[in-house]
């Protein structure tokens, strides 16, 4: 099983690409976003730091963690998010490296790929914990258009976001391959089907 980890910038495109490579390989992919959703569950790893920390005030009447209230609440508030940050991605990057693990010695596994995504790879340090990382590239003006169309972002929201992501120079230098997903999808496809199969033949 080779391990991959998938980054790029907001709009890059990397749900759509991961979504083509779920339906056509045999793979099993583990979004970050949604692990650090399910570690804030009522009962889950980081749900009580993050209430101690932030207060009840974010909590729906049933007990989870009102999602909207938190964000309002750090991102107006840099040391806040920082400590916010350093209970959520551990516990995320820990909880990975546990299903790389399992799924390593399940001697049952046929699995040929487990893909792992998410915009802060290598700021976290995931390059030591993953056989390659890839770079989802995309044109800083179309990445734009995405996000007006998809999200409905303002150029504020695009603006405050980009920057505080790396730059394109930065993921390039700290990732082993790069996809260009600026343009047209079957070609970007083509591409990825190259790659993954010459794993595949590899493995034979």
């Amino acid at each position: 099983m080779k391990v991959i980890g998938i980054t790029g910038g907001v709009g890059a495109g990397k749900s759509r690409l991961l979504e083509y490579i779920n339906d056509k390989y045999n793979c099993d992919i583990i979004m970050a976003d949604k692990t650090a959703h399910m570690l804030e569950e009522p009962g889950q790893k980081c749900y009580d730091e993050l209430v101690g920390l932030l207060g009840v005030d974010i909590l729906e009447p049933d007990g989870h963690i009102d999602r909207a209230k938190m964000a309002a609440k750090i991102f107006s508030d840099a040391v806040l998010l920082g400590k916010v940050n350093n209970i959520v991605h551990p516990a995320v990057k820990e909880y990975i490296l546990q299903q790389i693990d399992v799924r390593r010695e399940e001697k049952e596994n046929k699995t040929d790929f487990l893909f792992i995504e998410a915009a802060l790879l290598i700021e976290s340090g995931y390059a030591d914990i993953v056989d390659e990382l890839w770079y989802i590239y995309t044109d800083a003006e179309v990445r734009r258009k995405r996000l007006k169309s998809s999200r409905a972002y303002s150029d504020e929201k695009i603006d405050s976001i980009i920057q505080k992501q790396l730059s394109e120079e930065e993921f390039r230098r700290h990732c082993d391959f790069v996809i260009d997903n600026s343009g047209d999808f079957e070609t970007v496809c083509e591409r990825i089907d190259r790659k993954l199969e010459e794993y595949l033949w590899q493995k034979q």
